[in-house]
């Protein structure tokens, strides 16, 4: 079994979140898990064991709840390695000209400054243990999407992602941006079975944090066979 890892999930309550904790706990990891859904949390978390996951209710675009996330992670575990920074959400309405700004402002909060605040509260402890921080950007966020404020969040994670593994490498951090095409996730209203599994998501997780030391994954890109 490779060696064991505290990993912190945002988002994992569903989806792509949810996936990793199943992933990364049957890798012989431990996982501390947050959403804004704690009855989900919970079932999760009852699932595995309080022993291998800690489940913290949290809203990440608030930076002194996602601080608190990260205190109560090295309250129970001692140590954080491994932050993936799942958080996301889209937008109702396409475009600039039909769009909505109040779900615009929704959705950067989640997309953009859940994102910082997620790296500058657990930065300081990832450096104690030269740790591992991983993003979920998109496949939308290194191509062209007509109208999408959506897709520019997302090129704003994937821009993020490149300059904070810089950062990082000063003190042989790493930093993984995923980039997954579309996935089969509640995002969608409607069920998407041909396109990609979140369990595709978390096992691009897996890969990046189990890989050597002297490896640093910087991107992961995967798209749906269809």
């Amino acid at each position: 079994m490779a060696e064991e890892k505290v990993v912190l999930i945002t988002g994992a309550s569903s989806g792509i979140g949810a996936a990793t904790v199943e992933k990364v706990v049957k890798a012989g990891h431990k996982a501390v898990i947050t959403a804004r859904s704690i009855d989900k949390l919970k079932d999760i978390a009852k699932k595995w064991g309080e022993e291998q996951v800690l489940p913290v209710k949290a809203d990440v675009t608030n930076l002194s709840e996602i601080e608190g996330v990260v205190n109560q992670a090295i309250d129970k575990f001692g140590r954080l390695d491994v932050v993936f920074a799942n958080a996301g959400t889209g937008s109702k309405a396409a475009g600039i000209e039909q769009g909505d700004v109040k779900d615009w402002k929704t959705m950067l909060d989640v997309n953009i400054n859940a994102l910082l605040f997620t790296a500058k509260a657990s930065l300081p402890y990832l450096r104690k243990t030269q740790g591992h921080f991983i993003i979920t950007s998109s496949i939308a966020g290194k191509i062209t999407l007509k109208g999408s404020v959506y897709g520019a969040s997302k090129w704003f994670a994937y821009g993020f992602g490149k300059n904070l593994a810089e950062e990082m490498a000063q003190w042989n951090g790493r930093c993984t941006t995923i980039c997954p095409g579309m996935v089969n996730t509640p995002f969608f209203d409607e069920a998407k079975p041909d396109k990609l599994d979140p369990s595709d998501v978390a096992d691009a997780v897996l890969y990046a944090i189990s890989a050597n030391p002297r490896c640093d994954i910087r991107e992961v890109c995967l798209m749906p066979t269809h």
